[in-house]
């Protein structure tokens, strides 16, 4: 085993506390697994969230319930509806959530979605 390996585990996520979180307007509630190197998430945002900073965290993010939209700091916009996802690397865009009805997410961050200049940094030879 490295010192990143997971062994097999199921997640009940009833037996995970919520923990809340205030957005620039409304709420989020996240349901944390903090792994060395990753984090998975379930995450709710109350109707009329958004999010209070632009994030440059690279994530995989896929929607469980609701839709909501993630909007890129180059004005861009992407509506994200139930069984869809996206996935971002660390520094490769700056992005925020909206929902105006709610939404639950499943989101995954980690090392992994590091960009290569990040890796140069972190993993020397």
């Amino acid at each position: 085993m490295n010192d990143k390996d997971i062994p097999f585990q199921s997640i009940d996520w009833t037996l995970i506390p919520k923990t809340e979180h205030n957005g620039a307007r409304g709420l989020a509630f996240w349901q944390t697994l903090q792994f060395q190197g990753l984090r998975i998430r379930i995450v709710e945002y109350s109707a009329g969230y958004l999010a209070d900073h632009w994030c440059q965290k690279g994530h995989i993010v896929h929607c469980l319930e609701g839709e909501f939209i993630s909007e890129l700091l180059d004005g861009r916009k992407f509506r994200f509806k139930k069984g869809m996802t996206y996935v971002v690397s660390d520094d490769a865009s700056s992005h925020r959530s909206i929902t105006e009805k709610g939404v639950k997410l499943l989101i995954v961050d980690g090392d992994f979605l590091r960009s290569k200049s990040d890796n140069k940094r972190y993993h020397k030879p």
